[in-house]
């Protein structure tokens, strides 16, 4: 195992992606804005209450949707939608409306948008915000969750690329 002394973006960038995570899009809306953007620090929290958290990025338009809508919907993306995930990767204006173009999604009770085809989804209310660095934490009450009963596979992530799950 190889160990070095000084840590940098890039060596602590190559570290963390040895850990391989799930992929989601969080969203979220205030009235008829919505915004939604990939997510890997996605993690439950807490059974009793159900609490989950996700940190975004501090310049995210959809952290600033957030902050100000107070709601957020987790999607769980599923195996065959990395086109998605790289859709929502990529930086935005605050209000874009292209963003969702071609995306088939609801809303949720919450008015966060669930997207069609997802492996799993929860919708949360903000319970708490922390400073990560250059991320906000956001912890969010559940509210309302389901899951693909026909078995899909979940999105994974490691090392920079997508991976599938064997079995």
């Amino acid at each position: 195992m190889k160990t070095q002394p000084h840590i940098d973006e890039k060596l602590f960038r190559l570290t963390m992606g040895c850990f391989a995570s799930g992929v989601t899009v969080v969203t979220s809306a205030r009235g008829a804005e919505i915004a939604g953007t990939t997510v890997s620090a996605f993690s439950s929290l807490s059974l009793n209450p159900p609490l989950v958290l996700v940190c975004l990025d501090e310049t995210s338009a959809t952290r600033a949707l957030i902050d100000d809508a107070r709601v957020f919907a987790v999607n769980v993306l599923a195996e065959g939608q990395e086109a998605l995930s790289d859709r929502f990767a990529q930086p935005r204006e605050e209000g874009d409306p292209l963003q969702f173009d071609g995306v088939g999604w609801r809303p949720g009770t919450t008015g966060s948008p669930i997207l069609q085809g997802c492996h799993a989804f929860a919708e949360c209310r903000v319970e708490a915000v922390h400073d990560g660095g250059d991320h906000r934490i956001y912890v969010g009450r559940v509210t309302a969750l389901g899951f693909d009963e026909n078995n899909t596979r979940p999105l994974v992530y490691h090392a920079g690329e997508y991976r599938r799950l064997e079995g």
